[in-house]
């Protein structure tokens, strides 16, 4: 993995934004999740250097990316969250996956090294809750014989932006953890009974860094750029697993893209013994009527190319390209729901 190499480079390094521009105007806009920063900064700059063409990405949380998208500043959004059918009807736009990758906790805990630490839902979700407040706490301890806890308070470490990190999180901590369902909830922005924010995955990752024994929750890429212990969680058929692209690919497996509506494929818990139970895809939103079909295109070819060519640099960066069958459904919907104002298709 040439992760580090990438992402320590000074002009892609993590933070509000990043641009690639040419001159022409086939330069295209695009905001939203943090979660799928990394890779889309690497395309744009190899797109760049392969067509001459430039994108602006600004990475605001998913939240943000669905509140621009929806006023029609920028020339796609981008959601970790996907809209639900009905919203995208009203709001006039089309969802469609542009990768997958794992959401994974964080814990900044002396003596634990990255991997070492075990999870699972129930405890992590009652870490969120406030419930479990010291990292020698039973249940914890329970599932770490052998590994040296401190007798410290727990910080926690949350969002404090709209964030589809913060969905994948606690759409997966809802379906394992009744009392965090009942409590907190699934969304892009829930009410955190305890702990600190952070802005951004790189917000999350700095505060996590800075403060000593505290965990948060960030995208894997960010977790191995800034050399931070990730634990390891306990999935659906008991296993303790490891993030990698191995075992967010295992997750990715069991999706059902085409019998989903608008593509919103949720990959949090999946079966499968090998399976990263915090797995997600990221969504791109473009509105189905086009003013400038022209600009519409040039977003479309940003991420045909992306699907033909980014597939190793997504592997390099622990990201999962979407499969050869979904790109077919993707590019489909593209053909059949995009249109400029005549009625007649973009793609």
């Amino acid at each position: 993995m040439r992760l580090n190499k990438f992402l320590g480079s000074a002009a892609l390094a993590l933070g509000a934004a990043f641009t690639f521009t040419s001159a022409v105007a086939a330069d295209i806009t695009g905001a939203g999740a943090t979660f799928p920063y990394p890779i889309y900064a690497k395309w744009a700059e190899e797109y760049k250097k392969a067509t001459g063409n430039g994108l602006n990405y600004q990475s605001i949380g998913s939240g943000g990316g669905i509140k621009q998208i929806k006023a029609k500043t920028v020339d796609f959004g981008a959601s970790d969250m996907p809209l639900k059918p009905e919203e995208l009807e009203s709001s006039g736009l089309i969802q469609f996956p542009a990768i997958m990758g794992g959401v994974v906790p964080i814990v900044n805990v002396e003596g634990v090294a990255p991997g070492q630490m075990k999870l699972n839902g129930k405890v992590l979700g009652d870490i969120f809750l406030g419930k479990i407040t010291k990292w020698n706490a039973p249940e914890i301890a329970a599932l770490n014989q052998g590994v040296k806890l401190p007798g410290e308070e727990i910080t926690v470490v949350h969002r404090s932006d709209g964030s589809g990190t913060t969905f994948i999180f606690a759409d997966y901590l809802s379906k394992v953890n009744p009392e965090f369902k009942s409590t907190i909830g699934v969304g892009t922005a829930v009410k955190w009974p305890t702990g600190v924010g952070g802005k951004g995955n790189e917000g999350v990752a700095a505060n996590v860094q800075r403060i000593k024994n505290s965990i948060g929750y960030v995208e894997y890429a960010y977790a191995k750029r800034n050399k931070m212990s990730h634990t390891q969680m306990q999935n659906r058929e008991g296993q303790f697993v490891q993030p990698d692209d191995d075992s967010f690919k295992a997750a990715a497996a069991f999706a059902d893209w085409a019998k989903t509506p608008g593509m919103g494929v949720l990959l949090t818990d999946q079966p499968g013994k090998t399976s990263w139970p915090m797995t997600g895809a990221s969504f791109i939103l473009m509105h189905k009527t086009q003013a400038d079909s022209a600009k519409a295109k040039e977003v479309l070819k940003f991420f045909e190319w992306s699907y033909k060519n980014g597939g190793n640099m997504a592997a390099e960066l622990d990201y999962v390209a979407m499969p050869a069958p979904v790109i077919k459904l993707v590019q489909d919907a593209w053909k059949a729901q995009l249109k400029d104002e005549s009625g007649k298709a973009v793609w």
